[in-house]
């Protein structure tokens, strides 16, 4: 299913490779409560503006990104943790190769 083991410590940046030119993911837990999901971005990557009817938390693992969110650029680094608000028109793009776990609260 692509989930992490149960009981055991685990580097979440480690869970995936960059891909050159690409965006990849791996859904890590998905319930009605919500998701998580590890993505990495190939530098220049992006996703284009769109919302979401939920919350999302985005936690840099590796790398930059600058996120738009509500039509303003939010840079972040690794380390870092934004919430992008449900309802909201939000954007990413890879400043350099840059993870992120992504969680989304559903309600």
């Amino acid at each position: 299913e692509g989930g992490i083991p149960k009981s055991e410590p685990v580097v979440l940046a480690d869970l995936l490779d960059y891909q050159e030119g690409a965006v990849v993911s791996r859904t890590l837990a998905k319930s009605k409560a919500g998701t998580l999901t590890v993505f990495a971005f190939d530098e220049g990557q992006e996703l284009s503006e769109h919302s979401a009817p939920f919350d999302a938390y985005v936690q840099i693992l590796d790398g930059e990104v600058k996120l738009t969110i509500g039509g303003e650029p939010v840079p972040a680094r690794k380390g870092q943790t934004v919430l992008m608000p449900a309802d909201i028109p939000h954007g990413v793009v890879a400043t350099t190769r840059f993870k992120m776990l992504l969680t989304m609260i559903r309600g």
